[in-house]
């Protein structure tokens, strides 16, 4: 006899079974998709698309120009961390020849001082030679790209005039152009790139951390501003380089980008990268921006400020600040952790310390090559208004729009 009862349990089961395994498999499709959905969307380096300039290394003799943020990220097996593997040595495991590395201001691995002499060696790891770009060789020698076929240049910028890796491409475009050398840049996205700010540079007071006719946030990608000092014949002699651009992809300047490595060692997160542009003036004042903590350009302040401040801090030294300003000492100013984040530049915290200061050396002369004018500091000094200032821009940073736009890639 049948059992119906138990019959009907039994099909009630696997009627559950079934649609348990429906919805499970639904939901591991949905997972699928959604990941595809995020890759599609990815911003992609230049380094990350090998495919693209792989075929322009082979056979060939090359040199990079790179630090540690000339990493290629291994995006399909990233789950909880993120695996970085770095440019030369995903290079080198491609069998791609490469003969020697340069390293700009702060060094291959990036734990030197700011404006810390780099001297040349060999990386421990690869036993390649690295020479030095920061100090009295700025510029790549012929000796020094004597039988290099292609070289290749993969470090992050931050898309502020005075941070000198663009003043280093400048100088190896030079050499490149001067050698008859190809150069390939493998682009990488602006943190700082959705913003157009600042006081154009005068050639007049044209540096290392100031070369051209750019203002202080230029709203450029590496790759593109590459392009730029050839198109408006920067180099000496008027001369162009052999410039290929590997360009980003899902990328545009209005595009979050966080960076996955700190560019240097005093920009230790995106907070510090966005603050970065406005608070570099005080480098040329007697203002520390945070320089000897774990605040660096998050925070500003020194021993001549206001005392009565709510804020106060007591640099010492560190890693990327061996010497900070007013080490041990304690300094008073403002904590801007929290601030929004900036879509142009902030002169309100230097202007409020201009007038806080209580010596009469509060301006040295970098702040001038920083500032790229000498008009700056006057206007300062003479307690002209942020909205005044900013107005006196305006007609030099038109100008460079026009510029600009002949070598904008991406919108």
């Amino acid at each position: 006899m049948i059992d119906f009862k138990r019959f009907k349990n039994t099909y009630l089961f696997l009627f559950l079974v079934l649609n348990f395994q429906l919805i499970s498999c639904a939901q591991k499709l949905k997972s699928i998709e959604k990941n595809t959905t995020d890759a599609s969307t990815v911003i992609k380096t230049g380094a990350e698309s090998t495919s693209l300039y792989l075929n322009l290394l082979k056979g060939k003799n090359i040199a990079v120009v790179a630090n540690q943020t000339s990493v290629i990220e291994k995006i399909a097996a990233r789950k909880e961390k993120r695996v970085f593997t770095h440019l030369v040595d995903s290079l080198l495991s491609l069998n791609i020849k490469i003969k020697k590395v340069f390293a700009p201001e702060h060094g291959f691995r990036g734990k030197a001082d700011a404006g810390e002499i780099i001297k040349d060696g060999f990386d421990r790891k690869t036993g390649l030679p690295i020479i030095s770009l920061y100090g009295k060789n700025k510029k790549p020698s012929a000796a020094q790209l004597k039988g290099i076929d292609v070289v290749v240049f993969d470090i992050q910028d931050v898309g502020a005039r005075f941070y000198t890796y663009i003043s280093s491409l400048h100088y190896v475009m030079e050499a490149c152009a001067e050698m008859g050398i190809s150069l390939i840049i493998l682009d990488r996205p602006n943190p700082n790139g959705h913003y157009i700010d600042g006081p154009v540079l005068e050639l007049e007071h044209r540096s290392f951390v100031g070369m051209h006719k750019v203002p202080v946030v230029y709203g450029m990608t590496i790759g593109e501003y590459g392009l730029m000092i050839n198109g408006e014949k920067w180099l000496d002699n008027g001369l162009k380089a052999s410039l290929t651009v590997i360009k980003l992809k899902n990328y545009t300047h209005s595009s979050t980008y966080n960076l996955p490595i700190k560019p240097s060692p005093n920009l230790p997160n995106k907070k510090a990268i966005n603050l970065y542009p406005s608070l570099c003036f005080f480098e040329g004042t007697n203002v520390n921006a945070g320089r000897g903590t774990n605040m660096q350009f998050q925070i500003y302040g020194s021993p001549f400020l206001n005392t009565k401040s709510k804020f106060s801090f007591t640099p010492t030294p560190n890693e990327g600040a061996k010497y900070p300003k007013h080490a041990h000492m304690i300094s008073y100013g403002e904590d801007l952790r929290d601030a929004e984040k900036l879509t142009s530049l902030n002169l309100s915290w230097l202007i409020k310390a201009t007038k806080q200061n209580r010596t009469k050396n509060f301006f040295n002369t970098f702040f001038t090559k920083l500032a790229g004018t000498t008009k700056l500091q006057a206007q300062l000094e003479e307690k002209v208004s942020e909205a005044d200032i900013k107005a006196s821009w305006q007609e030099g940073l038109e100008k460079f729009k026009i510029v600009r736009k002949k070598y904008i890639i991406y919108q």
